[in-house]
This record gives structure tokens, sequence and C-alpha cells, in this order.
């Protein structure tokens, strides 16, 4: 009997936290780091207020997780898809397939990563710096990609990477907050932001005149 009890509790344990978490990313999500409580949580949640404690110290421990698991899930879903491509992958479709991970993750985590976009300048500066690694993490990812993009030729070389990269992933993250599934897959969306952002909005014809 002792020897399934403490799995058993494991398990409930692993399934309270997970729910204090859930919970708590809606509530950011839809409320802000400012109007969000431990008893909401709590209630959300559907447990005991007093229960948060057993895993958590404090509301800025909760946001903490929160904020780690929204960004793991992105630099992660984009790390691991661009592995996976053969190394004659061209550099465009390379980004295309990185926008489209970055995109697949927002959207499948959305009550985490959008709660991770819209709080992380309202959090305390010392939680913010928690995640810190992680971003800074992401942030090298694109830049390399960018970066080999641009010393092949496939990016023109006058282009700022660092502000190219800042306009890209703004316009993804915000797709969160409007995207509707059954209207059109995200790999359409993502395609056509990498067409849009790299060949232009030009018709062909127009943009070989201005040339």
């Amino acid at each position: 009997m002792s020897e399934t009890a403490v799995p058993r509790r494991g398990r409930k344990s692993e399934i309270s936290r997970g729910q204090i978490l859930d919970a708590a990313a809606r509530m950011l999500r839809r409320q802000g780091y400012g109007n969000t409580t431990l008893r909401a949580i709590a209630e959300v949640a559907g447990i005991q207020a007093g229960s948060i404690y057993y895993h958590f110290a404090s509301k800025d421990e909760i946001m903490d997780a929160v904020l780690e698991r929204g960004v793991r899930a992105v630099y992660e879903a984009v790390r691991d898809r661009l592995a996976a491509l053969p190394d004659e992958t061209g550099h465009l479709s390379r980004i295309e397939v990185a926008v489209t991970a970055h995109l697949e993750a927002l959207l499948s985590h959305g009550d985490y990563t959008s709660a991770s976009i819209r709080t992380y300048g309202e959090v305390p500066e010392a939680f913010q710096q928690k995640s810190q690694p992680l971003r800074e993490a992401y942030v090298v990812l694109w830049q390399d990609l960018l970066g080999a993009a641009q010393a092949d030729g496939a990016i023109r070389s006058d282009l700022d990477t660092s502000l190219l990269r800042t306009l890209l992933l703004g316009s993804l993250n915000w797709t969160v907050e409007w995207y509707d599934p059954s209207q059109r897959p995200v790999g359409d969306i993502a395609a056509q932001a990498v067409d849009v952002l790299f060949r232009g909005v030009k018709p062909d014809h127009q943009s070989q005149r201005s040339n």
C-alpha cells in the first residue's frame, strides 16, 4: 500500500501545480499582473486558497513560473524544429520554418505565451531577470538565423538584422490575440509573413521597375 501511495500523492501534487499555473496564466492574460490575486487564482483553479502555498511561496513565484513556461515553449519549439532540418535547407525556408514553429507554439500555449508577452513589463524586475537568460537565448537563435541568411546573400547586406528580428517577432507575437484557426492554417500565415517581409508587397513588375 505504501508503495503506491507516494506516486499517487506525487501525481496529485503535479496536477494541482498545473491547475494553479493554468489558472494564473489565464488570469494574467485577461486581467494583467496588478489585477491577478492569489484568491482569484485559487478560485479559477478550483482549489482552496491556502493550497497554493503548498506549491508556491508567493504570487510573484507563480508569475515567474508562468513567464518561464511561455518563453520556453516558444524557444524550444523553434530550436528543435530548426535542428531537425537538413543542412541543405535554404535560408528563407529555414526562416519560414522558424516562423511557423513560433506561431504554433504561441497558439498551442496561448494563455502562457500571451501572459508572458502582456505582463513582462509589469512584474518586478527581479522576476524579469529570472527569465532573461532564456529570452536572450531566443534572441541569439534568431540573430544567428538572420545573420547566416544575410552573410549568404539571402538578405540585403544593408539591413539591421536586430531591427528586422524585432519587427518580425513583434508582429508575430500579437497573432495569439486575433488568430482564428478556423479561417486559415498557421502555415499560410507564416508563409505570407516571410513573403511580405523578405520579398515585399509590390507586384513583381513594379519591383523590377523600381530597382
